[in-house]
């Protein structure tokens, strides 16, 4: 008896749930419209959080359209605290995304052995690039616009002038089947930093199998260790107006078969999307960063057309598109990159109308199908006094199968960190890349199968 009522409560709950999407007609609403839930959450986050609000991680949440942290009252402001353990899922059919808008925060404190959870409502084994919209940081800290609003943040102006400024806490948490087209070059990122201040904390951060960019930081000067991107469809690491923060201990890895119709680069980065000399100039800091591209220990004897083929479409709107570049920066920015390692992609640098303070130096390109797109980066990269190396194959630096652990410890030696932009703010480690080969700081708390994963 109650397998049957089960049934036709299911019946019933479907049936509502398309009336209420038939007698929807607002076509000038940008955000995704609610349906009814059919499956039991123990409580529904949606519209705004204002004051005050803890989760409970012996529940289960349900994130439901637009949820904004608002603050009416500076003097008050709206803290979300997430404790370790917490699974928060995103609906598919209102596309939830989490905004942490400007003056709140988030105190989101995981742990190695109870990391929080943002992902997919739908069952395990089918769940999908850009099933929920992600995770969206906003600030006071400085920006090169005037008052913009946050790419894929449908009412949410940010920036300011406080580079101390502190939107919270993020540690220990992983953001699975984010990243949703939400209009044209209005994408939801898995986790988007808008003007986020250097009193922000945020580290160990997984986003796997996003819809857009794993991570994208629009100005603020936020500082961030061990970060992952995970199967992304577009960019790993996107930096744009003004972006000034540091950054250390960084794995991307990529699937072959999924890229973007922009073209999916590890690092973009831009001053601004018409390249112009507004202030702060994009100046972020990366060190030891290992990216692994999608032609990871494929032959170089490819031709042109199987390197750059265009991948499919994605079901929740994503665009196939093509690979490029381990490092495209462009646009008059002035991103610095010391002591990582770029391995198995079609081209390794593209200086696109750089910033002639852009810096790329202590780094090993291996296993690329062409180490430059043009002869100017080429001679850039080759420049002695840089100390950059190159290997014709990945399996000389990463030696067992795309595995980030297996590394070279010759030829990863020597990072050094006597250049200004490091001597503040950064580990010094003896090597090169994400890893020393010996010790693992994804263990315990990421998750390489999230497809697979029961919440």
């Amino acid at each position: 008896m109650k397998k049957i009522f089960f049934q036709l409560a299911s019946i019933a709950v479907i049936f509502l749930s398309m009336l209420f999407t038939s007698c929807s007609n607002d076509d000038n609403n940008d955000e995704p419209q609610p349906t009814v839930d059919s499956t039991h959450y123990d409580e529904i986050l949606e519209g705004e959080i204002i004051g005050e609000k803890t989760l409970d991680a012996n529940k289960i949440y349900l994130l439901r359209g637009f949820v904004y942290v608002y603050t009416s009252d500076v003097n008050n402001p709206s803290v979300l605290t997430i404790p370790a353990g917490t699974v928060i899922k995103g609906e598919k059919a209102t596309k939830g995304a989490l905004i942490i808008e400007p003056g709140s925060k988030i105190i989101a404190k995981g742990t190695v052995d109870k990391p929080i959870v943002f992902t997919s409502d739908q069952p395990a084994g089918q769940r999908n690039y850009g099933d929920w919209g992600g995770l969206i940081l906003c600030g006071n800290a400085r920006v090169n616009s005037n008052r913009p609003q946050i790419e894929g943040g449908p009412r949410t102006i940010y920036g300011g002038t406080n580079d101390e400024d502190n939107s919270g806490t993020l540690q220990y948490v992983r953001i699975e089947f984010p990243g949703y087209p939400l209009r044209p070059n209005q994408e939801i990122n898995g986790l988007t930093l808008g003007a986020v201040g250097k009193n922000t904390i945020i580290d160990h951060i997984q986003v796997s199998y996003c819809g857009d960019d794993s991570y994208e930081w629009f100005g603020g000067n936020v500082n961030c260790k061990y970060l992952i991107a995970y199967k992304g469809w577009d960019d790993e690491f996107d930096t744009d107006n003004g972006f000034s923060g540091k950054l250390q201990f960084l794995l991307g890895i990529r699937d072959p078969k999924f890229a973007d119709t922009s073209k999916s680069n590890g690092f973009e980065s831009d001053n601004d999307a018409s390249g112009s000399t507004n202030m702060p100039l994009t100046t972020p800091v990366f060190s030891n960063v290992t990216l692994i591209g999608p032609f990871y220990g494929n032959s170089l004897s490819k031709t042109e057309n199987d390197i750059l083929y265009n991948t499919t479409d994605n079901v929740n709107g994503a665009k196939g598109g093509q690979f490029q570049a381990a490092m495209h920066i462009r646009r008059n920015s002035s991103l610095k990159v010391y002591n990582s390692i770029f391995t198995g992609w079609p081209y390794g640098l593209y200086l696109q109308n750089a910033n002639t303070e852009a810096t790329v130096k202590n780094c090993i390109f291996a296993g690329m199908w062409k180490n430059f797109m043009d002869v100017t980066s080429q001679k850039y990269f080759e420049t002695t006094s840089l100390g950059n190396a190159m290997y014709d194959s990945s399996n000389e630096i990463i030696t067992q199968n795309a595995d980030f652990m297996s590394v070279d410890k010759t030829k990863i030696g020597n990072a050094s960190f006597d250049d200004p932009e490091l001597v503040e703010g950064f580990d010094k480690v003896s090597y090169k890349g994400a890893f020393d080969g010996i010790n693992d700081w994804t263990a315990g708390w990421t998750n390489f199968d999230p497809q697979n994963t029961e919440y």
